[in-house]
């Protein structure tokens, strides 16, 4: 899951980036409303998180431009006020949350989890094809019954490509949604850990669930 965090306190956003990429997140922060703008066109975000009080461009106004674009990615806001009026003023801007500073960075990690879950849906702990299963409540992997280890990345990207199954994905798609900005790897990086993943996940197993698109990319399945 990506995640955008936009803070001008430079102290909260380090420690925010830390705990969410500590978390599994793919992070990328900013101080200001008008950067924030610019990662907002160049990725997508499965979350974003916005202070109100921000130079060049406050929050409400990144929020309000991204609902005019139809940008539906879930919002929470960040503020120094507690009144009100200011909290109505963010809803109705098209936030979907909001936290109050100072505040506990585990609520924070908590709302994102509920921002993160399909409106109207009761979060899926459990996705299986085959006889492949992964838990996204323990990050427990299973095939054929036996527990799979996975490091972080490994996980992140074996989530995604179930979650969806079926559905040809490209590399810069993969790679957008697992590594942020400041991520210097190579070109191939995806291809390294289908490779590490197709070892530990389809190396003795049938049916082979995970597949190369010639030209297009990988899709995860369980036919051939």
């Amino acid at each position: 899951m990506r995640v955008l965090i936009a803070e001008d306190e430079r102290d909260l956003n380090r420690i925010l980036t830390d705990r969410l990429k500590g978390e599994h997140y793919s992070v990328d922060s900013c101080y200001d409303g008008q950067e924030a703008l610019d990662y907002l066109v160049s990725a997508e975000y499965d979350a974003v998180i916005l202070d109100i009080m921000m130079p060049l461009l406050d929050g409400l106004s990144v929020l309000r431009a991204m609902r005019r674009k139809n940008d539906s990615t879930p919002v929470l806001l960040l503020t120094a006020k507690d009144s009100i009026e200011d909290r109505v003023q963010g809803l109705d801007a098209g936030a979907n949350d909001y936290l109050v500073k100072p505040f506990a960075v585990e609520e924070l990690l908590a709302r994102i989890r509920v921002l993160l879950r399909k409106p109207a849906e009761t979060p899926k702990t459990c996705y299986q094809v085959a006889d492949l299963e992964v838990h996204m409540d323990t990050r427990k992997v299973l095939r054929g019954g036996q527990e799979v280890k996975l490091s972080g990345k490994e996980f992140a990207l074996l989530r995604y490509m179930i979650q969806n199954e079926g559905i040809v994905l490209s590399r810069d798609r993969l790679e957008e949604h697992l590594w942020n900005f400041d991520y210097a790897g190579g070109s191939n990086v995806i291809d390294v850990y289908i490779r590490y993943l197709r070892k530990k996940i389809d190396e003795g197993h049938e049916p082979k669930l995970i597949h190369t698109v010639r030209g297009a990319g990988y899709v995860l399945k369980a036919e051939n």
